[in-house]
């Protein structure tokens, strides 16, 4: 298969074997609220000047250590977005939130309540994210940190890592699962295999391009649906998606497998 870029570098336009598909939304992008360097309007307006139809605003969950979205921020965040909506009335905008699913129960670090304040969930696995900060969470970060790899992992490590993942996904809730297998190692396929069946789609995340083409052949096993993220910390990098592509091409895969690839 060939990939042919548009000239203008901006463009989320591309062509595979004479098909030309469009980018229609980034929905993994972060702001100031977490650790991203843009304001939220910062990234409405990237998207807009690419030609994107639809942003997400996906800060981290309130569970991370490090850089977790304040939850006393999430009610000025979502009439933020309000205000933006009526603003810019040529680009839907979406509140979501990148939850972390927490070892090792499997569940998210978002209180009941707060599920209404976003459009859209989606859930990865980070370190600095730990259930309760028990013995056993923080022992099983330390564990992943140092075997970061399937190849690395020991076969405990592996079952625990792919129940939790399992857990939060079959718990519901969760649009996309972000960044597979990076940060803890899992037997993809397995994960894969549920997310057919729960729905969820897989993030082919160009920030953290951990998926190889033998991956994707493998989770395609499993007649799962991709969705393609930036996974964008600055303005700049939103809408990035080419990496993706040419990871789905490498993997014989069409790029009609991906939700957020309009055929045009």
């Amino acid at each position: 298969m060939t990939i042919e870029k548009p000239v203008d570098q901006n463009s989320v336009e591309v062509s595979v074997n004479g098909v030309r598909y469009e980018l229609e939304s980034d929905l993994h992008t972060h702001t100031v609220y977490s650790h991203g360097t843009g304001t939220i309007e910062d990234n409405v307006l990237s998207a807009r000047e690419k030609g994107l139809k639809k942003i997400g605003i996906a800060d981290h969950g309130p569970g991370h250590l490090g850089y977790g979205v304040q939850r006393k921020n999430l009610v000025g965040m979502k009439a933020e977005i309000g205000r933006l909506r009526l603003k810019y009335s040529d680009i839907e905008i979406l509140f979501g939130v990148e939850a972390n699913i927490l070892s090792p129960h499997g569940r998210l670090d978002l209180k009941p309540a707060e599920y209404e304040y976003f459009d859209f969930v989606c859930a990865g696995w980070h370190y600095g994210a730990v259930d309760g900060l028990t013995p056993a969470g923080i022992a099983g970060t330390l564990n992943n940190l140092a075997r970061n790899t399937a190849e690395k992992a020991t076969k405990r490590q592996l079952r625990r890592n792919t129940d939790t993942i399992v857990g939060a996904l079959e718990a519901g809730g969760i649009l996309f699962l972000t960044h597979p297998g990076d940060k803890a190692p899992v037997d993809l396929l397995e994960v894969a295999a549920v997310c057919a069946r729960t729905g969820t789609l897989v993030e082919i995340n160009t920030s953290h391009m951990s998926l190889t083409a033998e991956d994707i052949k493998m989770m395609l096993l499993a007649d799962i649906r991709f969705i393609i993220g930036s996974d964008a910390h600055t303005p700049g990098r939103i809408g990035d998606f080419l990496p993706a592509v040419r990871l789905l091409i490498d993997a014989g895969a069409s790029p009609e497998r991906v939700v957020n690839l309009k055929r045009l």
